[in-house]
């Protein structure tokens, strides 16, 4: 079993071994997961690798980002106080902890409710009281709320809907990982007026699908 002490070092470990050599120089990003308790968003089976460089398992066949993925998002998102923030896939809940950390109001969408009620409570011991966390299917519902300045995906699309970008403010970002293994592209896209938007590449990574995500179509000639 780990004491805090412990958690508290390999929390810092993970900051400077995990996150700063992935290029994530941000002060407030580093800051922020530097400061969040990892653990108390893990299973407890996993508790002792909350700060591992791996994918943590959760339940339904899901699994937490890495560490360094995460704050690569975070990074790029640039979230600023008192921004409106759309998360699309709560999972543990802990980069919903990270977003409401360094912004504003978080609304975190997903489709399992055991994922929402434990979220939930794990937000609840950490202090966070600007989440809303529903139970919804983004990819087939309409999402109430917006427009928000800042929206994480945080499973893999074959693009991103287009929907989701008019979601977005003036200068609102959206964070998503594209394509399909082993050509994966983690994807910032910016809306830049009422209908251009502009998209850049950041890393080449891999992430689980988006659970109910509709697969690429593939022609054949």
């Amino acid at each position: 079993m780990m004491t805090t002490d412990r958690f508290e070092h390999a929390r810092f470990n993970m900051v400077q071994q995990q996150i700063r050599p992935w290029e994530v120089l941000d002060q407030r990003v580093l800051e922020t997961l530097g400061a969040l308790a990892r653990e108390v968003f893990v299973p407890q089976a996993y508790k002792g690798l909350a700060y591992a460089d791996i994918e943590i398992p959760l339940a339904h066949g899901q699994k937490m980002m890495f560490p360094k993925v995460e704050g690569r998002l975070l990074q790029a998102l640039n979230v600023q106080p008192g921004e409106k923030i759309l998360e699309i896939g709560t999972g543990s809940g802990y980069l919903t902890a990270c977003l409401s950390h360094l912004g504003g109001a978080v609304v975190s969408l997903d489709i399992h409710q055991d994922f929402v009620d434990s979220a939930k409570a794990a937000l609840a011991s950490q202090g966070f009281d600007k989440v809303e966390l529903r139970c919804a299917d983004a990819l087939a519902e309409t999402i109430a709320g917006g427009p928000f300045d800042v929206i994480a995906v945080t499973g893999s699309l074959a693009e991103a809907p287009e929907e989701w970008k008019k979601l977005l403010t003036i200068g609102g970002r959206l964070f998503v990982v594209c394509d399909e293994a082993p050509a994966m592209e983690a994807t910032l896209i910016t809306r830049t007026g009422e209908n251009s938007w502009h998209s850049e590449a950041l890393f080449e990574t891999e992430l689980m699908p988006l659970e109910n995500a509709p697969a690429r179509n593939k022609f054949t000639f």
